[in-house]
């Protein structure tokens, strides 16, 4: 499926099934540097349980065009006009990483648009290194390294995947290598900037859920605590031994707790 939002073409992958505005829609908001395909299994499930699915790539990711937003606010207004073109009414809404901030963004605003909000590896202020991020500036492969290297789990990173020959850490530096130059560094300086977790996490009144990986070095647990507190009606999940990457690692745990969430049959 794709819309023109704003002169550029948007990619967004359907799960598998058409696109149906008579069902509920769940937008599901990837993280920085990568694309739709990272919520693979994730939304071919909910494709078939119940959803219209729009799993998209965001501006300037993956089969999206046009140069991608520079901050999470304009990723956010982006993300309004994305939803707007597709007329969706009855909205759920996900994000991973970068993504979890754009949907916190987005459903701060949106007012009761929103009916369920699942934010996946997030903290509020996503602090980037500035050794990383001058490296994602140069271009340098060395920024994809420190990706994975921390945002893989540890025990992903020398196996563990159920599904023989699965290769996380082989397939998530992929995955940043494909992206377009730049893209990395942008993505990095949006989230290092944006320090308004707290502050926009007080706007949101919808149910929300905080799924977390224990292993998680890049957003850690105990740093979320005080976004759930500030949520009004928020739950939090953690799976164990799961880095940031966790609908990657742990891919059953992470869509059993976001199918119990959103409401639809354990997979």
């Amino acid at each position: 499926m794709e819309l023109t939002v704003d002169g550029c073409q948007v990619f967004i992958a359907t799960g598998g099934k058409p696109f149906d505005l008579g069902k509920p829609t769940l937008v599901m908001v990837h993280g920085a540097g990568m694309d739709h395909t990272v919520w693979s299994m994730q939304a071919r499930y909910f494709a078939y349980h119940g959803f219209s699915v729009m799993n998209l790539d965001l501006r300037g990711h993956g089969r999206s065009d046009g140069d991608p937003p520079t901050s999470i606010p304009t990723y956010a207004d982006w993300l309004v006009s994305v939803v707007e073109a597709a007329g969706v009414q009855d909205l759920h809404l996900m994000g991973h990483s970068m993504g979890s901030l754009i949907a916190l963004e987005f459903a701060a605003r949106s007012g009761r648009l929103v009916k369920k909000l699942a934010l996946l590896g997030i903290i509020p202020h996503i602090r980037v290194h500035p050794d990383l991020l001058d490296a994602a500036q140069r271009n340098e492969h060395a920024a994809f390294e420190g990706v994975v290297g921390w945002g893989v789990g540890r025990r992903a990173q020398i196996g563990g995947h159920r599904a023989p020959g699965s290769w996380i850490t082989g397939t998530s530096m992929r995955l940043l290598e494909a992206s377009w130059p730049g893209v990395l560094a942008n993505d990095f300086s949006a989230c290092d900037v944006w320090d308004k977790g707290l502050e926009v996490a007080e706007q949101i009144d919808c149910p929300t859920l905080l799924l977390l990986g224990a292993d998680d070095r890049m957003t850690p647990p105990r740093s979320a605590k005080k976004l759930a507190d500030a949520i009004s009606d928020s739950r939090t999940v953690i799976l164990r031994g799961a880095g940031h990457m966790m609908m990657t690692e742990q891919p059953e745990e992470s869509l059993n707790a976001l199918a119990h969430f959103f409401g639809g049959a354990d997979p």
